[in-house]
């Protein structure tokens, strides 16, 4: 088959973004990695995806699916090419050495020790490239938690996340999103652009290791902190916050409605939208260690008032009066009220007939324009192109 021509130019021709010039051999599957990838993507670097013959694992995650492709896959594979390996066959393995030889950045999560074998482990590789910034996402760790399955759900479980969430008359419950997995990528992401700043200094790579455990932990903040800092074990509060007063859904005359007041000054201003100014000034209520101390009475008396009216128009009143509040809704909602507010959350990315809708990526950039080209690649789709690429490049000195 003959390289699509317009595949080999994109190889071949910086990208746009701040990131325009650095190559990144991904070698990760299902999430953590491949969300850090798109963000380095998105950023303008070349991602040439390594995958096995029987692709990522997320490619079968269905349903969902948009013309026969799962959005799992879709959601976190944009502005890469895909190139299937076998490393058991020496030719294959090759060719992945050959676009090692041209990266600057490896990102892998597979099981500690497993790459060694066919000399794609960092000891091989930082000897032969010294310049590689060369990326391990685990689970658990490469030492003693090495044997353990980096899974988003077990590492819920075993972290306290599972025994914060849910009601406190219910028991533990799983986030409605793989948290663990995307916080992960988001630090092996910050670990990568710090190597590679690094690297300007001193011309060297480094070994980034990020941990689903370690990162969930930082992630947990307050309550992490609770505990080793405070020696208090947090316990499940349902919708309630351990230190803020009123941080919660309320009931409205039609659907619920969440207030987050984080200070005594917002507190001020719902207390006059809602007609009941002299809350304020009660002791036991105005400042947030009594409101937290008299939570259940707090919240019978905003709750009476706040059924008389509807979500909307308390939403609309209290929003026009700096009040932190919102109705719950859907992702469609959230989806709607981003576009609403003018922050453009979704994307097309790809041309032609295999252009697929994607979520923005996160950060804006005055000086740079971000490439969202390179829709998410079908498995294999781009060797041809990736071939010919290494065929009309050199592996970089040094590197």
């Amino acid at each position: 088959m003959q390289a699509d021509p317009a595949t080999v130019e994109m190889l071949s021709t910086p990208r746009s973004g701040p990131l325009a010039g650095i190559v990144v051999a991904d070698l990760s599957r299902v999430l953590a990695g491949p969300y850090a990838t798109m963000l380095l993507a998105d950023m303008g670097a070349h991602v040439i995806k390594i995958e096995s013959s029987l692709g990522d694992d997320t490619r079968t995650w269905v349903p969902p699916v948009r013309d026969g492709e799962g959005t799992y896959f879709l959601s976190v594979n944009r502005g890469k090419h895909s190139i299937a390996l076998d490393f058991a066959d020496p030719e294959q393995l090759a060719i992945a050495h050959e676009i090692v030889s041209r990266a600057d950045v490896l990102v892998e999560n597979f099981r500690p020790g497993s790459l060694a074998r066919f000399g794609l482990d960092y000891a091989a590789l930082s000897a032969q490239h010294p310049s590689l910034v060369y990326a391990s996402i685990t689970g658990f760790g490469a030492a003693l938690g090495a044997d353990l399955p980096g899974y988003d759900l077990l590492v819920q479980a075993v972290s306290g996340l599972m025994d914060l969430t849910g009601t406190t008359e219910g028991g533990p419950t799983k986030v409605g999103v793989a948290v663990v997995d995307v916080i992960t990528g988001v630090h092996a992401t910050a670990g990568i652009l710090a190597a590679l700043n690094a690297r300007h200094e001193t011309g060297r790579g480094d070994h980034v290791e990020v941990e689903l455990l370690t990162s969930i932990l930082s992630a947990l903040v307050n309550q992490t902190s609770a505990y080793v800092a405070g020696g208090v074990v947090p316990t499940r509060m349902g919708n309630e916050h351990p230190s803020l007063t009123p941080y919660e859904p309320f009931p409205t005359a039609d659907d619920d409605l969440v207030i987050a007041v984080g200070n005594d000054g917002q507190f001020a201003r719902l207390c006059e939208v809602i007609g009941m100014p002299d809350l304020a000034s009660d002791e036991r209520f105005a400042t947030m260690g009594q409101r937290n101390a008299h939570r259940a009475e707090l919240r019978v008396l905003l709750s009476e008032r706040l059924r008389t009216r509807g979500a909307d128009e308390w939403f609309e009143a209290l929003r026009l009066a700096r009040v932190p509040a919102g109705p719950i809704q859907g992702v469609d909602g959230g989806i709607r009220l981003a576009t609403r507010l003018g922050l453009e959350p979704v994307v097309e990315t790809g041309t032609g007939e295999r252009r697929i809708p994607t979520v923005r990526h996160p950060i804006r950039y005055g000086a740079s324009e971000l490439d969202y080209a390179k829709a998410p690649p079908r498995l294999d789709a781009d060797r041809d192109a990736v071939l010919e690429w290494l065929a009309t490049t050199e592996a970089v000195s040094g590197r």
